[in-house]
C-alpha cells in the first residue's frame, strides 16, 4: 500500500486559504533551498539575513514542486502556476502548521526546559517510535519557524510526534504550543540560561510554563521533581494531571539505580508502580535523568513501558550534543552546538567518566557561554571548581568570559586562552596529545565547530 503524499496541492492550497492551481504532490517541505530535492514544497522564509525569495528559481531547478512565497521571486514569473502567493510567507508556513495538526490522530509530546531538549526529544522519538511510527523535530528545529515547520512536515498517518520548543524571550513559546497542542508537555529542567533577557530564575520558569497554555484539557504535564521550580510549574499546569520524574521519593517516574559508565548508562526506574529498566548509548547522569522523563511521557499516554525501554538502547547522543568520535590518536566529544551553566557542569560530569588512553587526559577546550547578562563572569569563574570536582586533567579556552573560568583553575590545569574560537584553531596542535579524550563546548554564537575541526585534523597528526 502506497504511502498518501506529504501535500497535495488541493490540500495546500486549502490549509492557505488559497484555490488549486495545478495539480502535484510533495513529499517534503524545505525552507533552505539548499536541502530541496525532487517533490518538495519550497517556503520562501524572510530571515535576519537571508530573503528565501532569492532561491526560489534555485527551489524549482532542484525539484520544488510549487513554492509559498509573498512577493515576486528573483528570476520567475509572476505568472508562475507553481506559486503559492499570501500574504506572508511564515504566516503561510504557520498555516501549513496547523491544518498538519489537525488532520492527524497523532498522540504529540512537546519538550522545552532550559537544557537537554533536544537530547530528550531525540530520545522520545526513539521510545515512541518503539510503539508506533512516530514524527519527531529534525535537529533542534524549534523556533518561531523551526516549530512550524517541523509540524508542517508531520505526516498524517502517524501515531506519535514529538516535537521540541525553545525560547530566550517571555512570550515566544505561546504561539508555538497553541500550534502543536501537545497532548503532554515535557519540562526538562529550569536552569540558568538566556538569562540576559529575564530578571529571575522565577520569570525564566514562567517563560517556559506557557508550554502548557496549549497542552489540552486532559493532556498531562511531565515536571522534574528535583527541581526546586516543580511546584511553580506545577501550578501553572493545573488543574492537568501532573507526573514527576527524578530522584525524589514522591516523583511517579523514581529512578531506583544508575550504572553510569563510559559508553553509556544503565537505569532503573520505578514507574508508575511498575518496575522497569533499560539502557542508554549516551554518557552522563543527564541523559540518564532526562530519560526519566521520556518514560513519564510514554507512561502518560498509555504506553507499553517494556518496548519503549528497549528503544531507548539506541540513544546515541547527536553531533555538537555529546557525539563522541575517534579523530587519530585522539577521541572528541563535539558539544560545540550550545552551552549553560548547569549543561557545562554535566558535560564536565560526563567527561570524567571517559577513560584515556595510557599517557592521555581528560581535557576540556571551553568557549564562552552567551546570552547570561550580569551573571556572565560570576557564571564562568563558577565552572572552576566543577572542573576540579570532576578531576579533569587540562582546560583551554576562547572568549572573554572564558579566562574567568581559566583564572579559577590550578596553575597546572590551565592551557591556552585565546580571545576567539578561530584563534585557538589555530593552536590546535599544541592543545592535545596521543591518547587524550578532548571535550569542546561553548555557544553556537561563538563557532567552536570550527576548534572540533582543527582538533580532527590535529589527532589526525599525532
Amino acid at each position: 500500500m502506497s504511502q498518501a503524499p506529504l501535500w497535495t496541492s488541493q490540500a495546500a492550497a486549502r490549509a492557505l486559504g488559497l484555490q488549486p492551481v495545478g495539480s502535484w504532490a510533495a513529499e517534503s517541505v524545505e525552507i533552505d533551498s539548499r536541502q530541496v530535492r525532487a517533490g518538495a514544497l519550497f517556503v520562501a522564509i524572510v530571515g535576519d539575513r537571508l530573503d528565501g525569495h532569492d532561491y526560489v528559481a534555485a527551489a524549482f531547478a532542484a525539484g520544488a514542486v510549487a513554492a509559498v512565497v509573498h512577493r515576486t521571486p528573483k528570476d520567475v514569473a509572476a505568472d508562475d502556476p507553481r506559486l503559492l502567493t499570501v500574504a506572508d510567507s511564515l504566516r503561510g508556513l504557520e498555516a501549513l502548521a496547523i491544518a498538519a495538526r489537525k488532520r492527524t490522530a497523532a498522540q504529540v509530546v512537546a519538550v522545552t526546559g532550559s537544557v537537554g531538549k533536544t537530547g530528550t526529544k531525540e530520545m522520545l522519538r526513539l521510545a515512541l517510535g518503539g510503539l508506533g511510527a512516530c514524527h519527531a523535530s529534525m535537529g533542534n528545529l524549534n523556533n518561531h519557524w523551526g516549530a512550524p515547520l517541523s509540524l508542517a512536515r508531520m505526516p498524517q498517518d502517524v501515531g506519535f510526534a514529538a516535537i521540541e520548543l525553545g525560547m530566550n524571550h517571555a512570550g515566544e513559546l505561546r504561539p508555538l504550543t497553541r500550534m502543536v497542542r501537545p497532548d503532554v508537555a515535557v519540562v526538562t529542567r529550569i536552569a540558568p540560561a538566556h538569562t540576559a533577557f529575564f530578571d529571575s530564575i522565577e520569570a525564566v520558569a514562567d517563560a517556559k510554563a506557557e508550554i502548557f497554555e496549549g497542552l489540552s484539557d486532559d493532556g498531562v504535564a511531565v515536571l522534574n521533581a528535583d527541581d526546586s521550580l516543580t511546584e511553580r510549574l506545577a501550578a501553572k499546569a493545573a488543574p492537568r494531571r501532573i507526573l514527576r520524574f527524578g530522584e525524589a521519593a514522591g516523583a511517579d517516574i523514581r529512578l531506583t539505580g544508575l550504572e553510569l559508565a563510559e559508553a553509556g548508562s544503565t537505569v532503573a526506574a520505578d514507574v508508575l508502580g511498575q518496575p522497569v529498566r533499560w539502557r542508554l548509548g549516551a554518557a552522563g547522569r543527564h541523559w540518564a535523568m532526562n530519560s526519566l522523563a521520556v518514560m513519564g511521557a510514554v507512561a502518560a499516554l498509555g504506553g507499553d513501558l517494556d518496548a519503549a525501554a528497549a528503544a531507548l538502547a539506541a540513544t546515541k547522543a547527536p553531533a555538537g550534543r555529546g557525539e563522541r568520535r575517534t579523530a587519530g590518536r585522539i577521541d572528541l566529544i563535539d558539544e560545540s552546538y550550545n552551552a549553560s551553566p548547569a549543561a557545562v557542569r554535566a558535560a564536565f560530569a560526563a567527561l570524567a567518566l571517559a577513560r584515556p588512553a595510557p599517557g592521555g587526559r581528560r581535557v576540556v577546550v571551553l568557549g564562552d557561554m552567551l546570552e547570561l547578562g550580569e551573571r556572565t563572569d560570576a557564571d564562568h569563574a563558577g565552572l572552576g571548581e566543577a572542573f576540579i570536582q570532576a578531576k579533569l586533567d587540562r582546560a583551554h579556552g576562547a572568549g572573554r568570559a572564558t579566562r574567568h573560568f581559566m583564572q579559577a583553575l590550578p596553575d597546572a590545569a590551565c592551557g591556552i586562552w585565546e580571545p576567539d574560537a578561530a584563534a585557538l584553531a589555530a593552536r590546535a596542535g599544541e592543545m592535545v596529545a596521543a591518547g587524550d579524550v578532548v571535550l569542546v563546548k561553548g555557544s553556537l554564537g561563538m563557532g567552536m565547530a570550527q576548534v572540533v575541526q582543527a582538533l580532527e585534523g590535529a589527532g589526525r597528526a599525532l
